[in-house]
């Protein structure tokens, strides 16, 4: 038992709570107790049996969730969230909700949690009877039987959907005796190794490299949905409602119904099943089902009276709507339970009420139980009245816990309570409450708590996020797979050597008996050309900023393509050349040397509340490492919006001014100055440091005296818009310059700083997300960090793709007005903002609008954002302008006109601006029905719905953010250069441009070897079904330059999709032979009947050629003209790749 459970029995109000319960002396009340104390009473009853908390609300029970588990040190409790009713006809939804609701119910009737807290609402709500669930769930362990098609089949009735690719939750795929499936409820996938019908192996992947992680002894798969019926069951069911409707609404009734009879024939399921819950299973399931016996606890009992009637009277009103459109009759209902049938089956279990203060309410109680317990506040990280707490307790001979943010900050804390002579220990699992001594443990309740009776006492910091540290993993060479994983048929692609055409497929050709795959890619006219797979790295997906019907194709032949080529590569060589140039100069300037990080330093970052990312950490030390240097630092930081840049600049400020040197952040707009002066003041408040703000919200006086101060040094930290460019402002002692939203200044004001400042050191940040490829591409030119990893605590966005049906969108704006929050409208177009934010107000009296697009004037535009900031404007209709804007937490609805016209990165990036804060937030991206999608706009429809179900979007938005990525790192001419070519292409030759300037040896491209030769070598369909992952083991094996390299493919392919064929490993073989041959100065390998020709270029070692022709005296034949090769006749049974082979090597050993 760990030393809350020991404190707890110490207690005597819950000693008389636990002989109450032993006695079935129910309902008791136990009052005294604030949020923190009820989940230490909770955790206490739950050691005797399982217990169910009802709370007020959503926030409360997860609050009640994290208190528990961090005092128990393991998920004793989960959350049941509440569910999000959807009655409409919506094309798909995102099911995050609903699959941690089936997690919580697995995990409390498999006995894996003890204790299950949700809001009033969501144990009002129906959901699935136990023994569905019972029989749905299975487990898989090695030694198991398996019948794939009879796995496939029940993975299909629970609601997971089969993919080529296992990415995201509730998807699996099969490829021979691999099948990969990403359960519900897990954070990694599972892959199943078969060995005829038995389970081999079982063992988790990482979705990124899909590559294995780590072997599990069993795994337990849970369905995927609350609603699960067959299709045969579904139609019956729909069609008997269809006979019996009647009544005014008869005709509109069975209207609705009949497109769902009609989707249903064609082969699909409705996205939402919920209006067919009484079908389906009946009466109403609720969560008491899975109780059978245990206690329930109702925390706040009136508050919960308050918000179930609310609850219930908003559905029905919600309900009554839909019952006059016709989308609801009488006979569907059982959507949920009233309060007093709640109460009831509460009652059955036996009811423990737990609150602060005594309850009027009408319950009669047979126990009735005060507790003496203590809330105290948090503590924030101050020393100082740590030392006071701390003398207070144990000098009353308490114990007392220190619970700090993170690991890292044990040992700190210990040190400095040990120098002010308090006896310390680090807190564990066999920790017992002793009187006097004070206990280190890493973690964070809602609350800190004292019992004066059993003298204990716990202080905690104020909120973290303590998250176990991700193990980072290796970056493979998968990067490069990328570019092609995502090819499909009509697609551009671009050829090194014969420029842009289309890909039409993989062609399987056979001559003379050999079997071999080509890439097919068809040009201007009729031109096709087939590129053997093996040179796929030769071949790329063209990405570039135009539409792919705005392309023009390449003619096959023509000299059209390699004069693109020469211009493009002339510009990346300019652009090289400029960069360097630069880099030089940077190089010579004198700058300040920072001294290393001080006590004070350290200090202040382990005051940041939350978890840093891998990438902050490592963006952190890549600054500090510059700033340390005596040249001036002019770094880019990148990263999307809330990944946490501020903090990383924040930090580089806070080194500066410990050196006695002034820092100045330069921001675009005055809102975003009053945001960034607000966190300033929030993180340095335990530092003597002054900071000031210089923008419009500064009146001229003030400003003035600003101006003055600064010169005079008596500000260390400025914060302000272009009025901090002006001619006026003079510093006392600048030492760093950070610019934030560097895209949005001009490259003239950029300059101009830079001029003024030559030797003060400079960052950049930027929220335009650079591709990595990119970023490998100009290191070392620019220095560049990037934070690419989202912030731990972000909650999933529940997304919809629903038709525009303004009914539906009012419903959802009211939704988020009636629980204190704003929402973002976006409707793109300017000259009917107006009449779209009228149409609103009409459908919604009293609604405060705020209309904002990026023709109005800046002081406009701020003034919009205060407003919104300030609560002042219920609802923003604009354009897509907040892509750039503020945070605002409070907006937490996000409706978007036409969604199929924007690109997908614009649309992750929208959908981006809500979830920033502990609420749950909505995003609905509708289109228009009547309208014929474009092609490309239902393959953006396409993917939102694949990323709104399965967060899988992300690579697609990624190589979307490639080509706006760009901008605004490339100059506008050098944008229209990588148009020309293709991004990849254009990577390629900025790559050789920048290692010839810097006189490093240009790599050999193994595109100058080309292999033909009789031997079989593909990847059969029976091994690979799927063309995209086909293409994708094409191009890992295309890119082999190493025997590790090949070992290492060979080990993907094995644990990927089994024992590859031989085919498979020829093809393996060649692709090294054409990496280390094209080395060697081989341009070209073939085939001619008994013989195996190798045409060599001029560098080629006359040394090899005598070794070769000693070795296979009688077989050689060299012929030394222009096009000279060396020719080797196959002796008896010799198989042509073990000759090729031989050759090779024995080249090598003379190089």
């Amino acid at each position: 038992m760990n030393i809350y459970y020991e404190a707890a029995a110490q207690l005597a109000h819950c000693r008389e709570l636990t002989a109450a319960i032993e006695k079935h002396d129910l309902p008791a009340s136990v009052t005294g107790l604030s949020a923190v104390h009820k989940a230490h009473t909770v955790l206490l009853m739950s050691v005797r049996q399982k217990v169910l908390c009802i709370c007020d609300d959503e926030a409360g029970a997860q609050r009640m969730v994290s208190d528990i588990n961090a005092m128990a040190g393991d998920d004793v409790a989960c959350l049941f969230p509440v569910k999000d009713f959807t009655f409409a006809n919506i094309e798909t939804a995102s099911l995050e909700y609903e699959h941690k609701r089936i997690m919580a119910l697995e995990r409390i009737n498999k006995g894996k949690s003890r204790i299950l807290c949700c809001s009033v609402e969501a144990c009002m709500q129906s959901t699935m009877p136990p023994d569905k669930l019972e029989d749905l769930t299975f487990s898989l362990a090695p030694g198991d039987s398996l019948n794939v098609s009879e796995l496939t089949d029940k993975l299909v009735d629970m609601g997971y959907s089969r993919a080529s690719l296992t990415e995201g939750q509730a998807q699996f795929s099969v490829r021979g005796s691999i099948i990969d499936i990403f359960p519900v409820g897990e954070s990694m996938p599972i892959r199943i190794e078969l060995w005829g019908d038995e389970i081999d192996t079982v063992s988790t992947f990482d979705v990124e490299s899909q590559r294995r992680f780590d072997t599990v002894k069993s795994v337990t798969i849970a369905p995927a949905k609350e609603l699960l019926i067959s299709k045969e069951e579904l139609l019956e069911d729909i069609e008997a409602l269809s006979e019996r409707a009647g009544g005014k609404h008869g005709e509109l009734i069975k209207k609705n119904l009949n497109s769902d009879i009609d989707l249903i024939n064609s082969g699909l399921m409705p996205a939402s099943l919920d209006k067919y819950y009484a079908q389906i299973y009946g009466e109403p399931y609720t969560l008491f089902d899975y109780f059978e016996d245990g206690i329930c606890v109702i925390s706040e009992y009136s508050s919960c009276c308050e918000k179930a009637k609310t609850f219930s009277s908003q559905l029905t009103e919600d309900l009554k709507i839909l019952y006059e459109d016709g989308i609801l009759f009488k006979e569907m209902g059982n959507f949920y339970i009233e309060m007093p049938q709640l109460m009831q089956k509460a009652d059955k279990l036996g009811i423990v009420y737990l609150d602060v203060f005594m309850h009027g309410a009408d319950v009669r109680l047979k126990k009735l139980i005060s507790a003496g317990a203590y809330q105290s506040s948090s503590w924030s990280g101050d020393s100082a009245t740590l030392r006071e707490e701390l003398e207070s307790y144990t000098e009353r001979d308490f114990c007392t816990v220190v619970l700090v943010g993170s690991q890292k900050a044990i040992g700190i804390v210990m040190h400095d309570i040990e120098a002010q002579g308090f006896k310390t220990q680090r807190l564990t699992d066999k920790s017992e409450p002793y009187p006097g001594l004070v206990y280190v443990g890493a973690g964070c309740l809602s609350g800190g708590f004292e019992y004066p009776a059993a003298k204990f006492a716990v202080i905690t910091q104020q909120k973290a996020v303590v998250s176990q540290r991700k193990a980072k993993k290796k970056p493979k060479n998968s990067e490069k797979i990328n570019s092609l994983a995502d090819i499909h048929a009509g697609d551009l692609v671009v050829h090194a050597l014969h420029g842009i055409g289309r890909f039409a497929g993989i062609s399987n050709i056979t001559t003379n008996g050999v079997t071999k795959d080509y890439i097919t890619i068809k040009y201007a006219g009729a031109d096709v050309l087939y590129v053997p797979v093996t040179q796929l790295d030769i071949v790329s997906k063209y990405i570039g900023p135009k539409d792919d019907e705005a392309v023009k194709l390449n003619k096959l032949g023509s000299q059209e393509w390699v004069k693109t080529r020469a211009r493009v590569k002339k510009a990346c060589k300019d652009m090289a050349d400029e960069l360097i140039a630069l880099y030089a100069k940077r190089q010579l300037a004198k700058g300040y040397a920072f001294s290393e990080d001080s006590t004070f330093q350290t200090e202040f970052e382990e005051r940041f509340e939350y978890q840093e990312t891998d990438d902050q950490l490592q963006s952190i030390e890549e600054i500090k490492q510059d700033m340390q240097k005596p040249v001036p630092m002019d770094r880019l930081l990148c990263g999307d919006v809330g990944f946490g840049k501020t903090e990383v600049a924040l930090r580089a400020a806070m080194k500066c001014i410990l050196d006695g040197k002034q820092c100045a952040i330069l921001v675009p707009t005055t809102v975003l100055a009053w945001q960034h002066y607000q966190t300033a003041l929030r993180r340095f408040e335990h530092f003597p440091i002054k900071i000031e703000l210089l923008s419009r919200f500064r009146n001229p006086k003030q400003q003035k005296e600003i101006v003055k101060k600064l010169e005079r040094g008596e500000i260390d930290l400025i914060i302000g818009t272009h009025r901090l460019v002006q001619s006026d402002i003079k510093f006392h002692d600048i030492g760093l310059l950070i610019i934030d939203e560097e895209q949005r200044f001009g490259v003239a004001h950029k300059e101009h700083l830079k001029e003024q400042y030559p030797s003060v050191d400079i960052l950049t940040l930027s929220a335009t997300p650079i591709p990595r490829t990119l970023n490998m591409a100009m290191s070392g030119i620019r220095d560049m960090s990037v934070i690419e990893e989202p912030p731990s605590d972000r909650y999933p966005v529940q997304t919809y793709v629903i038709e525009h049906q303004h009914g539906i969108l009012i419903q959802a704006i009211q939704k988020e007005l009636r629980r204190g929050g704003q929402v973002y409208y976006i409707h793109n177009r300017i000259e009917t903002l107006q009449a779209c934010a009228y149409k609103i107000s009409q459908s919604i009296p009293g609604i405060r609008i705020g209309i904002a697009h990026g023709q109005m004037p800046e002081n406009e535009l701020s003034e919009i954002w205060r407003q919104l900031l300030d609560r002042e404007i219920d609802i923003l209709v604009c354009t897509t302008i907040i892509e750039t804007g503020v945070d605002v937490s409070n907006v937490n609805t996000l409706i978007i006109e036409d969604a199929d016209r924007f690109g997908l990165s614009q649309l992750y990036q929208l959908r981006g601006r809500v979830g920033r804060s502990s609420r749950r937030a909505y995003a609905y991206f509708t289109f228009r029905r009547g309208k014929v999608l474009s092609e490309v706009a239902a393959k953006r429809l396409e993917a939102i719905r694949e990323l709104t179900q399965f967060g899988s979007g992300f690579k697609i938005a990624m190589r979307d953010l490639e080509i706006r990525g760009v901008g605004s790192i490339l100059s506008a001419k050098q944008h229209g250069h990588m148009e020309a070519v293709g991004y990849d292409m254009y990577l390629k030759l900025l790559e050789e441009a920048i290692a010839e300037n810097k006189g490093e040896a240009k790599p050999r491209a193994a595109e100058d070897c080309l292999i033909d030769v009789t031997i079989n070598a593909f990847i059969p369909e029976t091994y690979i079904e799927d063309l995209q992952s086909r293409i994708e083991a094409y191009r890992r094996i295309a890119a082999i330059t190493s025997a590790e390299d090949s070992e290492d493919v060979l080990d993907e392919l094995i644990d990927r999709y089994g024992e590859p064929p031989k085919s498979v490993v020829g093809l393996v073989d060649v692709a090294l032979l054409r990496n280390s041959a094209s080395r060697l100065g081989v341009k070209e390998i073939t085939q001619r009947g008994q013989n195996i020709l190798f045409y060599l270029n001029n560098n080629s070692s006359v040394n090899g050629i005598m070794n070769l022709t000693k070795k296979y005296k009688g077989r050689i034949l060299v012929n030394g003209s222009d096009n000279g090769y060396i020719s080797v006749k196959l002796a008896a049974k010799e198989q042509p790749v073990a000759l090729m082979k031989e050759v090779v090597r024995e080249m090598q050993a003379d190089g």
